[in-house]
């Protein structure tokens, strides 16, 4: 499950008990990766704000194309998975598929496709994210604002795609059976899936 040593949910106590539950509560089990912050739950908190002042300014299949986009070029099986699994929400999972395996795709316009090009961009070296980058996002229609938005998904995924990974954190043997056989191979980026 880790590298690390995680705290057991019969010792959980406190801020780590109430992590447990409330991600028990969202996902039907408790994830790898909540167990992986057992040992500074602030730290996950302060994600988990972070995270959802970046959410909630975004249209969420764009957050999710952009999260996708990171996490693919981080190898982040994990983020893929786990907003593949969303993005499917909102597209044909073939177009879900083709963004993780930076395949064309007619479900995805030229939006979309700068979107996965800035988010894949910060995600592999921001520094050479260039003037005409931000240019071909405000010549599609994007504000600033929006255009910040991808940026911060992107460099907000960094985090915690970096920190799971570093951590040996695979993926939670669940999305075997949360996601269709195909979708999830191409979904699968880095780590495997947890043996079930």
């Amino acid at each position: 499950m880790a590298f690390i040593d995680t705290i057991p949910t019969d010792a959980a106590e406190g801020d780590v008990a109430d992590m447990y539950e409330t991600d028990r509560a969202g996902w039907g089990f408790l994830p790898n990766f909540t167990r992986a912050y057992s040992h500074r739950p602030g730290v996950y908190a302060a994600w988990r704000g972070l995270n959802g002042a970046i959410k909630a300014n975004m249209d969420e299949r764009r957050y999710e194309i952009a999260t996708l986009a990171a996490a693919r070029r981080l190898r982040s099986s994990y983020c893929s998975l786990a907003h593949g699994r969303i993005l499917a929400r909102h597209m044909p999972a073939s177009a879900v598929s083709d963004i993780a395996l930076g395949r064309p795709s007619d479900e995805l316009d030229d939006v979309d496709w700068a979107v996965i090009d800035l988010a894949d961009t910060v995600a592999a070296d921001a520094t050479t994210v260039t003037q005409a980058d931000i240019d071909r996002l405000r010549g599609l229609g994007l504000s600033d604002t929006e255009i910040l938005d991808v940026v911060l998904a992107a460099a907000a995924r960094c985090f915690f795609s970096k920190t799971l990974d570093a951590l040996g954190c695979n993926p939670d043997a669940a999305f075997n059976e949360l996601i269709e056989p195909e979708l999830r191979e191409a979904l699968t980026v880095g780590r495997p899936i947890e043996a079930g």
